[in-house]
C-alpha cells in the first residue's frame, strides 16, 4: 500500500479541520438554542405571547400611574406600554436608579399564566435628551468645549 502524497495529505487534514469547524459551531449552537434571550414589545407580546418557561425581555414605556408597591413592600408592580398594548409587570428586587413612570425599561424574565410578566431584571433606559449632571448647568459653547477636549484625551491616550 502506498503512502499518501504531500499533496493529498494536506487536503485530508483541510477536511478534517473543516469538519471539526463545522462540528464544533453546531454543537455550540445547539448548546445555547434555550440561552437565547428573545425580545419582545408589549404589541408583540400581547398578540404571540412566548412559552410561560422561556425567558424572554419585554421593552417598552412605563405607563404614567401605574407604579405601586405591593403589600410585601418590596415587589412593585407597574404595566409597560408601548402605545398599541400593554403589559403588566411584576418585579421583586431593587429599582434601577432611572426607573420612573414614562421612563423606558426593558425587563428581562418570563410571562406568567395570568398574563403577568414576572420580571428578574429590570434595565431603566434614560431617553435621547439625556444631560450628565455635570454639563446641565454649563451653557452650548461650554458643553461643546469639554466635549472637544474629552475628545482630544482620548485620542492622544490612543
Amino acid at each position: 500500500m502506498s503512502a499518501l502524497k504531500p499533496k493529498h495529505q494536506r487536503l485530508v487534514l483541510v477536511v478534517i479541520a473543516l469538519v471539526a469547524l463545522v462540528g464544533a459551531g453546531l454543537l455550540a449552537a445547539w448548546a445555547l438554542r434555550n440561552q437565547a434571550s428573545y425580545f419582545y414589545v408589549p404589541e408583540q407580546m400581547v398578540a404571540e405571547p412566548p412559552q410561560p418557561d422561556r425567558a424572554v425581555r419585554l421593552g417598552g414605556m412605563v405607563e404614567e400611574g401605574s407604579i405601586r408597591t405591593l403589600p410585601d413592600g418590596v415587589t412593585v408592580a407597574f404595566v409597560v406600554g408601548d402605545g398599541k398594548a400593554r403589559v403588566p409587570v411584576r418585579f421583586a428586587g431593587i429599582l434601577p436608579d432611572l426607573f420612573v413612570e414614562g421612563s423606558g425599561v426593558v425587563a428581562e424574565g418570563r410571562l406568567a399564566s395570568d398574563g403577568t410578566f414576572v420580571a428578574d431584571n429590570l434595565l431603566a433606559k434614560h431617553d435621547e435628551n439625556y444631560v450628565p449632571r455635570e454639563l446641565q448647568e454649563m451653557t452650548e459653547h461650554q458643553k461643546r468645549e469639554v466635549v472637544a477636549e474629552t475628545e482630544d484625551e482620548i485620542e492622544g491616550g490612543a
